[in-house]
């Protein structure tokens, strides 16, 4: 009933939750350098609402009191100097009150000088890498959101497509520096809460900063469009306090230290199978489809396909060195030898490929060293 809608859109407009979800404005965040932004945003905000409601008062007045039915005839006149100087002074000196605050902002947003943390952040078509460049180890993170809400088939979380598998950790109230670049298209690495956006383009490194002072999870995305999943990389952030940072770091190097080295131990088929579909899922499942049917053209099936099934050479160098022309990625540098050999593996025997070839670390390393 009509009535009915009216009444209960009333209530929900009125609801605290729902203007929440129509809120548009920037929010103060939770760093010095967006608290300052966000002042910022605010005066400018209110300069403007003051210069249109002056600038369209004046308007609305003068075609209100001096139209044609009070006999109000215009004024004839081919130019004015005293006019234009007032409407060019006037204009200028705003734009310099607002200039110089924006500039000492800007100034500080640059200065990422005396760090105590750099990490390289690298975007790749469609997931981000983390490198911690003072304390050697990295990793991806990927979104973790299932396909069954994507599909709609199970309802949606509460962080749907907001959530990874390997979130950045920082500690609060320390200078971290990120190198920001790109593997292969360009990307924007974007987290509101610390009003950290950048652009992330290959063969550049882009800079910037923060501080965050509050223990928490931060959420933000890839702004700029860079292909069919670009909605599907978000970014989390998790600040937590230095010991708890430190214990974090800590398990990190033994886990980089381990997985170093499992590259020379022998796998058996049901590890390497296990460890590929992992793999697989993560990295490739995107584009050759979780049962290796692909999208065609664009992205070829895997399922009975000539290169899972045929030299095992040729696969090993689609897969480590990618292939020009093509959506086809390089995936040597971004996967460990392990990784490498677990998901050639699972590729040339899952779906039905059953080719019982075993792809083992070591012929990963010895590819590469022949290259």
């Amino acid at each position: 009933m009509p009535w009915f809608r009216l009444v209960l859109g009333t209530l929900l407009l009125s609801s605290s939750s729902a203007w929440a979800e129509w809120a548009v404005n920037m929010t103060p965040g939770v760093t010095a350098i967006s608290r300052e932004i966000y002042s910022l945003h605010m005066i400018i905000f209110w300069v403007c609402v003051v210069i249109g409601v002056v600038v369209f008062g004046v308007m609305f007045w003068s075609v209100f009191a001096h139209r044609k039915s009070k006999g109000a005839k215009s004024a004839q006149f081919h130019e004015s100097t005293t006019v234009e100087l007032i409407w060019t002074t006037i204009p200028f000196v705003i734009l310099i009150a607002m200039a110089i605050p924006a500039t000492k902002t800007l100034v500080k947003i640059y200065d990422s000088k005396e760090s105590v943390i750099d990490v390289k952040i690298t975007g790749y078509q469609w997931k981000w890498r983390y490198d911690y460049l003072n304390d050697g180890f990295g990793f991806f993170s990927n979104l973790s959101t299932a396909q069954d809400e994507i599909y709609n088939k199970t309802p949606k979380g509460e962080h749907y497509l907001l959530e990874v598998d390997e979130p950045l950790v920082v500690p609060v109230n320390t200078k971290v520096r990120f190198l920001i670049t790109a593997n292969d298209v360009i990307h924007s690495w974007w987290v509101p809460a610390i009003a950290v956006k950048k652009d992330a383009i290959p063969g550049f490194v882009n800079e910037s900063w923060t501080i965050i002072e509050e223990p928490g999870v931060y959420r933000g995305q890839c702004a700029e469009l860079c292909g069919k999943d670009h909605g599907f990389m978000p970014i989390v952030v998790v600040a937590k306090e230095q010991a708890e940072y430190d214990v974090w770091v800590a398990e990190r190097k033994a886990a980089a230290s381990a997985e170093a080295g499992l590259k020379d131990k022998a796998w058996t088929a049901e590890e390497l199978m296990a460890r590929g579909e992992k793999t697989y899922a993560t990295f490739c499942a995107a584009c050759h489809g979780a049962e290796g049917n692909g999208v065609p053209p664009v992205f070829p099936a895997l399922k009975g396909s000539q290169i899972a099934l045929g030299d095992k050479s040729a696969h090993l160098n689609l897969v480590i060195n990618g292939k020009a022309g093509t959506a086809m990625a390089a995936f040597g540098s971004q996967l460990s030898e392990v990784d490498l050999a677990a998901v050639i593996t699972y590729e040339r025997n899952a779906w039905g490929n059953d080719t019982g070839d075993v792809i083992q670390p070591v012929d990963i390393t010895n590819f590469k060293a022949a290259q």
